[in-house]
């Protein structure tokens, strides 16, 4: 049953953000509340020592006080930030989480550029009516960050300690 929390709740909650955002331009609040409560649930029940866990929430407060300022500064979605915040919980101050950093940073910097030379495009004259490509083809709407956070996340997951601690269940 835990090991089926850990296979579950954090990919599902990537997906839904990724698809959120790109279909709405938002991040529902519960996304990344059910991310830190599934957490802080879950890690103690996997034996994880009680320092670490609390360094997981030290990470989860270290990245949502980046993230604020770069919401109040207009640099970032609110949502985003939350998310960033929610996801950081689960990977905890260590290797993980800068590994999600970066991936997430790459695929957001390809997405980014992705959607400014469509936006450019003649194509998005044709497609912009589309529910799925609406946000990406008006250039007033900002970028849809949480689809690079949720793949970076999906991609950077399986080196969790969560999901480590779920692996090495499984194969024993």
């Amino acid at each position: 049953m835990l090991e089926a929390l850990i296979f579950v709740v954090f990919p599902f909650c990537m997906l839904f953000a990724a698809i959120s955002d790109m279909l709405s331009m938002t991040i529902a609040n519960r996304v990344s509340v059910l991310l830190v409560v599934v957490f802080a649930l879950v890690a103690p029940l996997t034996g994880m020592e009680w320092a670490a866990y609390g360094w997981h929430f030290a990470a989860g407060a270290l990245v949502l006080a980046v993230t604020f300022g770069l919401f109040a500064m207009g640099g970032m979605g609110g949502g985003d930030a939350k998310l960033l915040a929610a996801t950081a919980v689960w990977m905890g101050l260590n290797i993980q989480l800068v590994q999600y950093l970066v991936v997430s940073t790459l695929i957001g910097g390809l997405l980014t550029i992705a959607i400014l030379l469509y936006r450019k495009s003649p194509l998005a004259v044709m497609t912009g009516r589309n529910p799925f490509l609406r946000h990406f083809a008006e250039e007033s709407v900002g970028i849809p960050y949480g689809i690079a956070l949720g793949l970076g996340g999906l991609l950077t997951y399986p080196d969790s300690p969560l999901m480590v601690w779920a692996l090495a269940r499984l194969a024993s």
